[in-house]
């Protein structure tokens, strides 16, 4: 299982998901509001790397704006490849 590094920014005008130093940073149309924002980060997360959202979990920070999330069947490189041409806006 690998993990990834986010920040969420829930009720954004301008969604979409764009490299912020180390960690990316998810930009969602859905407030915090009884998880509506975290299932749109999972959502968008998915679409991006063209993988099911059932595939990933958050672990960390489901009350937070920083979130670690496992991404289950894929491997460390895969993910490093499906990630290069994520900076969608």
């Amino acid at each position: 299982m690998t993990t990834l590094e986010l920040k969420v920014k829930p009720g954004s005008k301008r969604p979409g998901i764009v490299r912020e130093g180390e960690r990316l940073l998810v930009a969602v149309a859905e407030r915090a509001v009884e998880g509506a924002a975290n299932e749109a980060t999972i959502a968008a997360l998915a679409n991006a790397l063209g993988i099911a959202p059932s595939r990933l979990t958050i672990l960390r920070g489901h009350r937070g704006r920083l979130k670690t999330v496992a991404v289950a069947a894929i491997s460390p490189e895969e993910l490093r490849d499906r990630l290069a041409g994520v900076a969608l806006v």
